[in-house]
């Protein structure tokens, strides 16, 4: 779905910040002259020169230039290690920054977008944080991202209300709640509604800039502060950026250095091997690592895809169970633990299943395991995705961690390996995977273009991060002749044929959902582009993302 914006210029225009969106009485409370004069500073010291090249700072260009570089030394056939020249931060004894008392006990944590009955029943969940989300929960449509800084500004002042016209009922916030954390979009994302000095701004500044701005001083009074989760980082340059971001909106704002809090997702197969790195050159900003499981099992595909010996099996096989994820797992708890910052397990994707009992004790069977795992192993706290998943978290983390966290637990008997961060799980690749990532890939993607970012299909909670598992999967299979388990090998006729009948299926089932059914040829018009192009994409968010905006 293409959405239409009329083109206006903010009375900022003048310094050069032009709005392409369209903006209402209520957006103007958050894009004020003054918000938009604090991102455009974050932009042109930090975003602006996307296109060139400067040894002088670590600005963005430079990083996304090197991860293009480093892309060409793994297709060479270079395998990832611990850095030699960043051995002494590694060796030596040193910690992060203290961690303020609301973080300091994160057991379970709930994510999900930034809508705004979501971020009230997320904030009355019971859990100990929310994650709001502006990246791979989120469509990132205009006014999903500035409704969504809208109603986090009034959950921030506790005004936020949202009355459900279909039942007549009105949801307000609990006395307690869940200490808020934001989760802007990464490094490589564009936000195209908002042009500095005629260039669009990068949207990791946008979404952190415009929370930091209005609510950072709010936050500091209720006796929290502004937190945030940084995504998608690939080494210790890109963490030494958002700190230099960091100090500059401090600076700007006379806040103290270290008044922003930190956790960064260890989501990448490349910062794997920076954990120690990442923490130092976040040391005053951070207080915790989190693996994100799905987005590393994407990177391991992405980063390794012109290899043919680094084929993965089904996503189903991919458990925190097989060797390189255990392996990553239990690296973070180590290298956390060492520097006195927070350990933060992933997230189970299963949810509850109203419709059937049987299956749903089964789901919620492993949603125990994958937490019981978790906390035995030494993880601080842990994820979960819908309110009714909160309890058994809970319960699993109170009975084996009677503390706030488990920092104590140093895990010294543990040693990883760069072999072991590399060992590509075993497994076989079936029919049924195929047609799995196909529907999934292209329901996701459906619903994406239609404005929502984080979808439950077929009992599991979907993301971009596990869309783009799917699509990258295909992809791999197809570029390297995969075998099926029977022998048969997934090439271009084997796809058509398997993605016209799924096609024929999924039109069935999406056939009384009209926002969907605007969306669908679309989607799998750029998923089949994405699954069959030679090169491949980095992120299918890049692609799709065209299609949100049309000025």
């Amino acid at each position: 779905m293409t959405s239409t914006f009329t083109v206006q210029r903010n009375k900022s225009s003048a310094n050069g910040i032009d709005i392409r969106g369209h903006v209402s009485e209520q957006y103007a409370e958050i894009l004020t002259a003054d918000a938009l004069d604090f991102i455009a500073m974050l932009q042109r010291r930090f975003g602006a020169e996307r296109s060139r090249f400067s040894s002088k700072r670590a600005n963005l260009s430079r990083l996304l230039e090197l991860r293009e570089k480093i892309q060409q030394q793994l297709d060479a056939g270079w395998l990832p290690d611990f850095p030699s020249e960043t051995e002494a931060i590694r060796n030596d004894d040193w910690q992060i920054a203290p961690i303020p008392q609301d973080l300091q006990d994160r057991r379970v944590e709930i994510t999900g977008p930034c809508d705004r009955k979501m971020i009230i029943n997320a904030l009355n969940s019971g859990a100990n944080a929310f994650m709001a989300d502006f990246e791979d929960a989120n469509s990132p449509t205009w006014d999903n991202m500035v409704s969504g800084q809208i109603n986090l500004r009034d959950a921030v002042n506790r005004t936020i209300e949202f009355s459900d016209r279909k039942t007549g009922k009105t949801y307000k916030l609990n006395e307690k709640t869940a200490v808020s954390i934001v989760r802007p979009r990464g490094w490589h994302l564009l936000e195209e509604h908002i042009l500095v000095d005629g260039q669009p701004i990068s949207a990791s500044l946008f979404d952190f800039g415009l929370y930091f701005f209005h609510n950072a001083r709010k936050l500091i009074e209720k006796g929290s502060g502004p937190y945030f989760y940084l995504p998608k980082l690939e080494n210790r340059h890109e963490a030494a950026l958002w700190n230099e971001v960091f100090v500059a909106a401090q600076e700007a704002l006379g806040l103290p250095v270290g008044t922003i809090k930190v956790t960064v997702l260890i989501e990448t197969i490349l910062a794997a091997f920076e954990m120690d790195e990442i923490l130092y050159a976040l040391r005053d900003h951070i207080v915790a690592l989190n693996c994100g499981r799905w987005d590393y099992i994407f990177s391991f595909i992405k980063k390794f895809r012109n290899r043919p010996d680094f084929v993965l099996p089904d996503r189903q096989q991919v458990t925190m169970t097989t060797h390189f994820l255990r392996s990553y797992s239990l690296l973070t708890i180590k290298t956390c633990h060492r520097r006195g910052a927070l350990a933060m397990g992933g997230m189970a994707a299963q949810i509850p299943i109203k419709t059937d009992p049987v299956a749903n004790e089964t789901a919620l069977a492993k949603v125990k395991a994958d937490k019981e795992r978790e906390v035995g192993d030494g993880h601080d706290g842990t994820w979960v995705a819908h309110p009714a998943l909160v309890s058994i978290a809970q319960e699993v983390f109170d009975r084996k961690m009677p503390d706030a966290n488990q920092l104590s637990v140093l895990r010294d008997d543990i040693t990883v390996t760069a072999a072991d961060l590399l060992t590509v799980p075993k497994g076989k690749i079936t029919e049924a995977g195929v047609r799995n990532n196909i529907r999934v890939g292209i329901l996701y993607l459906t619903a994406w273009l239609a404005g929502s970012g984080c979808v439950p299909l077929y009992n599991l909670m979907e993301d971009a991060a596990t869309a783009e598992i799917c699509r990258a999967q295909l992809w791999q299979w197809l570029h390297h002749h995969a075998k099926l388990e029977d022998g048969r090998q997934v090439d271009r006729s084997f796809f058509q044929t398997i993605l016209d009948e799924e096609i024929a299926l999924l039109q069935q089932e999406i056939a009384t959902q009209a926002s969907w059914t605007a969306t669908f040829d679309k989607a799998i018009e750029l998923f089949v582009g994405l699954v069959t192009a030679d090169s491949f994409e980095e992120f299918l968010t890049l692609p799709a993302y065209r299609h949100l905006v049309s000025f």
